[in-house]
């Protein structure tokens, strides 16, 4: 803890695990902290308050959060002041029963108890009663408190639209531990974006766990294509995205958007989870290969350079070797542009996990693997395919390969890396494509086109 003046300022340190919906969450946290004089660090080991955010949609994920609350065992032996606080879905599914299991846990906060933080915190310090805060209240409250307040230096931004699922996937723990299906007021989304922008965000991207079915539990008419065109309203907003959507409820005049609303990116992400139809029906998806193929071909036609995402699971219950031979195939058709794939695990609670036909876990890891190569080699392709090519590029920040190097994203969310100086992070600019790797382009700034920005080290004239 330091001091400021009269004030005492202590200090912050998050952990996420999982998805945007978690990282949004995160975030939000730091902005209600930071109007009770927290400050976020970057070495948990200087922190006063650590929060953990976790996820439990796999295994996987749900361990990593475990094993990094365990390495803070001995930590809050050494400092008893330290308090310690799990949040998201492992806290929401668990409950009371991890303060009873981790007695050096001193808060869990399920997944819609995220303003509850300051109050439960204040009680803690206060009282020393360890307690945790799991419901299904659903209450939103208003998710824009703060953010306006509070600006931070960021380029691009997330804003959750919706919270919970009502699809009951069979192998998806997330109804469980999000609850039903609800859907934000637009006008208070809408707001939302409009302070983030006057932040200096320049892109925002719209979370949900099903977007397409945006407009549950409003008493507005609004469906999620209208709130697209609301949002690209805003003055000042750059460009838009969004995640996830499901294949099912992907409309006509959702996809015309790609075509209509010159703010929204070219790409989407369009979970398919397998190839097989018989698959696709133990899982409960809602939709056939034929269909989802369909909708591809259609998304195409509307927009031709938009990029297709997905995500695929490998060896879910029953699963043989004519299903995964399908999940390739349709690799090979779709070519999708990047692919998230998992090896299927049991979730507590979920259809799935009672299902007889468990794969072998080396054959599992056997098929994962097979899969990534042949996503590994399309992405790869595709990424040539753009060398020689002009893009627009919005730069975030610092590259990941370190030095000088910049990056940034295309509209269809391809990461590319350039040489330049920081006074371009937040500019959309001109980049001539130069090499193609597996995840990701190089490439060099276009003086021609970017000729108000002085900045430029590295002069490339790109041809016309």
């Amino acid at each position: 803890m330091s001091t400021i003046g009269d004030r005492k300022v202590r200090r912050l340190f998050i952990r996420t695990f999982g998805c945007q919906m978690n990282r949004y969450d995160s975030e939000r946290l730091v902005e209600i902290l930071g109007e009770e004089d927290f400050q976020p660090v970057d070495d948990y080991r200087q922190a006063d308050f650590i929060f953990i955010n976790t996820c439990t949609v796999r295994d996987k994920a749900e361990q990593k959060a475990f094993s990094y609350l365990g390495r803070l065992k001995q930590l809050k032996r050494s400092q008893p002041g330290l308090v310690v606080a799990l949040g998201g879905c492992v806290a929401q599914q668990y409950g009371e029963d991890l303060l009873r299991r981790l007695p050096h846990l001193d808060l869990v906060v399920g997944t819609h108890g995220v303003s509850r933080v300051p109050a439960m915190l204040a009680r803690y310090e206060t009282t020393g009663e360890r307690q945790a805060f799991v419901d299904f209240s659903y209450d939103f409250g208003d998710e824009s408190d703060g953010r306006s307040q509070l600006c931070r230096p960021e380029v691009s931004s997330y804003v959750t639209i919706m919270r919970g699922c009502d699809n009951f996937c069979t192998y998806c723990i997330v109804p469980m531990v999000r609850g039903g299906e609800r859907s934000r007021p637009s006008d208070e989304i809408v707001r939302e974006v409009a302070s983030l922008v006057e932040c200096g965000v320049r892109e925002v991207t719209l979370l949900g766990q099903n977007v397409n079915s945006y407009g549950q539990g409003v008493a507005e008419e609004l469906d999620f294509a209208g709130l697209l065109r609301r949002v690209a309203q805003v003055e000042g907003l750059l460009r838009i995205r969004f995640t996830t959507s499901h294949p099912k409820d992907l409309s006509l005049s959702l996809m015309q958007c790609f075509a209509d609303i010159e703010p929204l990116c070219p790409h989407i992400h369009l979970p398919v989870q397998s190839g097989s139809d018989r698959i696709l029906k133990r899982m409960k998806r809602g939709y056939t290969r034929e269909h989802y193929l369909r909708l591809v071909k259609e998304l195409k036609a509307i927009r031709e350079d938009v990029a297709v995402s997905s995500d695929m699971i490998v060896g879910f219950p029953g699963e043989n070797e004519e299903d995964f031979q399908g999940s390739l195939s349709l690799l090979e058709e779709v070519r999708f542009d990047a692919l998230f794939s998992f090896k299927y695990s049991d979730r507590p609670q979920t259809a799935a996990s009672r299902l007889d036909g468990k794969v072998e876990e080396k054959v599992k890891l056997q098929r994962l693997q097979t899969l990534q190569s042949l996503q590994e080699r399309i992405t790869f392709e595709k990424n040539e395919v753009q060398v020689g090519q002009t893009t627009r590029v919005l730069v975030e920040g610092p590259s990941q390969v370190g030095g000088s190097q910049l990056s940034g994203r295309t509209p269809q969310n391809r990461v590319v890396n350039f040489q330049g100086t920081p006074e371009l992070v937040g500019e959309e600019i001109s980049v001539l494509i130069s090499a193609g790797h597996a995840h990701s382009l190089e490439g060099v700034v276009c003086v021609e086109d970017n000729v108000n920005l002085k900045v430029v080290k590295e002069r490339s004239w790109c041809g016309k």
